[in-house]
């Protein structure tokens, strides 16, 4: 059975490009996240998941692009899989279906272990920055959502038992965010 081919783009913040990833691939469907891929949780990508059927292809650049979580990136590749999806990484060259010989599950470990350590590092190299900006006196922390009257209206509101959802949509801030307001 022959199904959609289905593409899946990510890049790490809002002012990154996607466009250089899968270019001239011919794609029936796109799929694009703006966010992190430490895990999952990821609107467009569970929307792809939701979305492809038996027979589909999911068409990725490359295995970071998917997840940078190797126990991330193992279930997904194995639950596509499991439902009849063929899953393929263009800068790998590897594809993987339910005819996947162990060796290209052997790269897949690999290649994934090598994109969760690369996440580590960045993360570990932001932290020295930041530990090294904040010794210098240059580091104040992200600035904050609100100011001082938007907290005390935010409070009085969920005091008043608004809904905390649309609080936090009103406020353009995630639920997070209003929670830690709240218990601040």
């Amino acid at each position: 059975m022959k199904g959609q081919r289905i593409g899946y783009k990510r890049v790490s913040t809002l002012d990154q490009n996607e466009d250089r990833q899968l270019a001239g691939i011919e794609l029936d469907r796109v799929f694009i996240d703006k966010a992190s891929g430490k895990d999952t949780n990821r609107p467009q990508f569970r929307e792809m998941m939701r979305f492809v059927r038996e027979g589909d292809k999911i068409i990725v650049h490359s295995m970071d692009r998917l997840a940078r979580n190797l126990d991330d990136l193992r279930k997904i590749v194995k639950d596509a899989i499991a439902k009849g999806i063929e899953i393929e990484f263009v800068k790998e060259s590897l594809i993987f279906n339910a005819d996947s010989s162990p060796m290209s599950n052997l790269l897949l470990s690999v290649m994934g272990a090598f994109a969760e350590f690369e996440r580590s590092l960045i993360k570990e190299r932001q932290m020295e920055g930041i530990a090294l900006a904040k010794n210098r006196g240059v580091y104040k922390g992200r600035r904050k959502s609100l100011d001082a009257n938007q907290i005390t209206e935010l409070k009085q509101r969920a005091a008043n038992h608004e809904n905390k959802s649309a609080l936090a949509r009103e406020f353009n801030i995630s639920r997070q965010t209003l929670y830690a307001y709240l218990e601040a």
